[in-house]
């Protein structure tokens, strides 16, 4: 197979209390819990995996909530937005729902695509878009959001940059190929997938952001297996960018590098997926610890927040 990106894998961000963004994701916006478990690096916080029925790459959504972290702020050097592709007809069941739980929104068309933008308790820009080609991806639904108007999973990321020259370098080393400019918001597709394909670059003179509580920490891109994520660190290196060796992150392999402009870039695994450690039917339902902490399940567990 070709050694080939297929746009994005996950996105993560950050989150400042566990509760409030678990029932935000699930409760308002009806996505599966797919992966309940810890930071890596810092087993006293969770690390959240929202998504699909089974977490299919370009659907998942994780966040390391840490209990009171402060306020981030959007700006340059990030990712800034979360778009989610939605069925069509579907906006007018979000509106309805956003007015139930009091959450402001704005609505509009980007590149002849309706939109409608808010924020989530954090203050995390998220956006519902209806696209204009055939998405074929059925979302998770519940009892409160049917199939019929459920989130898809991804339809695109948008990055803050001062200058997009030396990302885009990146983004075209990757398979991205500039299709579309609108003001300062500029368009890059790649034709490897039709879907969560997209990644949007503006362009403004702003500060630099903050990374902490309401922005992103990171956006992965998706690779099928190893041998293909592998053969793309050898372009990257040969590029001239410093990046990590493969990390086994339990349900993928990661790689990460950090573009020209400051954005966090991994490369992520297809393989192995979520279901090793748990049923499909049961994902998200129990604490998933990787093995080096499983000697300290206890300490953890009573150390965490509850959900309930």
């Amino acid at each position: 197979m070709k050694n080939t990106i297929l746009g994005l894998h996950h996105i993560t961000a950050i989150a400042g209390n566990a509760k409030k963004n678990y029932d935000f994701y699930t409760g308002v916006l009806g996505l599966r819990l797919v992966k309940k478990t810890v930071n890596f690096d810092d087993p006293g916080t969770y690390h959240f995996y929202f998504g699909d029925e089974v977490g299919n790459p370009g659907s998942i959504l994780t966040f390391f909530p840490w209990e009171g972290i402060a306020a981030g702020s959007q700006g340059a050097g990030q990712a800034t937005e979360v778009v989610y592709a939605v069925p069509a007809g579907s906006l007018d069941f979000w509106r309805t729902r956003l007015e139930a739980h009091q959450i402001k929104f704005e609505t509009g068309k980007r590149f002849d695509e309706d939109y409608m933008s808010f924020a989530d308790p954090d203050g995390l820009p998220l956006t519902l878009l209806v696209p204009k080609g055939t998405d074929g991806r059925t979302g998770w639904h519940t009892s409160d959001v049917a199939t019929e108007v459920a989130i898809k999973g991804f339809h695109s990321v948008t990055l803050t940059l001062n200058r997009k020259e030396a990302t885009q370098r990146v983004l075209e080393l990757l398979g991205y190929t500039l299709t579309a400019q609108e003001g300062t918001r500029f368009r890059y597709v790649t034709e490897a997938i039709d879907t969560a394909n997209i990644l949007d670059i503006v362009e403004v003179n702003t500060p630099r952001g903050v990374n902490a509580a309401g922005t992103i920490h990171h956006i992965a891109f998706r690779v099928k297996d190893e041998e293909i994520q592998m053969a793309i660190r050898e372009q990257i290196v040969k590029a001239g960018y410093q990046i990590t060796p493969k990390i086994d992150r339990n349900y993928f392999y990661s790689l990460y590098f950090r573009e020209p402009g400051g954005v966090l870039f991994e490369i992520a695994t297809d393989n192995p997926g979520f279901a090793t450690d748990e049923s499909v039917n049961e994902l998200g339902t129990h604490l998933m610890l990787p093995a080096q902490y499983e000697g300290n399940r206890a300490r953890i567990e009573q150390g965490l927040p509850a959900l309930s």
